[in-house]
């Protein structure tokens, strides 16, 4: 299987997606959306990886290339391949299928809780998810559930935390993928986020918390293994 991985600024990689691919046995191929393109032809099957990044959905002025990488996602969508939209690539898929994109009340970097909702536990990518687990966040916007969709997570911070569209569409605003090399990679390159507010952990306490990788990676690993049956 063929996966496009979505990647919006140097420093932020596939992490533990490009793990789980390998011992698929699956393609991995990259995409730097920042360079404008080309975009590829989808074939059917083919799954998407749409990553975080530090820009916001709404700033197509500063960063032309959201509209082409807006397009492609409509695309893929329709095309019925599995698509995994992570933080900025979760926000930009509710845009794309209808939600909205707003400032969350409160910055949220750092091992916080994730609950899943009620609905959330029915839906089959789901299912067999705890209903409560520690993930790793990095954000400020949140985005809205899109028509249609299943609003499958949420937090104390942040009352929309993942949603299902489908069985093949997921946008996490949290981070499974995470390794302790992201987490070091996202400190040294947005560590200007880390001010001050209810939930913003410093970098000492973000490195502390590598020891929930382990549970955020089988997590993840089951996610991607329902999303491809």
């Amino acid at each position: 299987m063929r996966w496009y991985c979505l990647q919006h600024v140097p420093f932020e990689g596939p992490a533990y997606l490009g793990d789980w691919t390998r011992r698929q046995g699956h393609e991995l191929v990259p995409i730097d959306v920042w360079t404008g393109g080309p975009w590829p032809n989808l074939r059917a099957g083919d799954g998407v990886f749409v990553l975080g990044g530090p820009m916001n959905v709404y700033e197509e002025d500063r960063y032309p290339w959201l509209k082409a990488e807006k397009r492609f996602l409509a695309d893929a969508i329709a095309a019925g391949g599995p698509v995994l939209g992570i933080c900025l690539g979760a926000q930009l898929l509710s845009l794309v299928l209808g939600g909205s994109v707003t400032r969350n009340r409160w910055p949220e970097i750092g091992w916080f809780p994730v609950e899943i909702t009620a609905a959330g536990r029915e839906a089959p990518v789901f299912r067999g998810f705890p209903p409560r687990f520690i993930a790793f966040h990095w954000h400020g916007d949140r985005f809205s559930t899109p028509p249609g969709a299943v609003h499958a997570g949420q937090s104390e911070a942040c009352d929309q935390q993942a949603f299902v569209f489908g069985d093949r569409v997921v946008g996490l605003q949290f981070h499974l993928e995470s390794t302790s090399e992201s987490i070091r990679s996202l400190i040294e390159n947005c560590g200007d986020e880390i001010t001050r507010g209810p939930y913003l952990q410093e970098a000492a306490a973000m490195h502390e918390g590598v020891h929930y990788l382990a549970t955020c990676h089988a997590l993840l690993e089951q996610l991607l293994d329902r999303m491809t049956e």
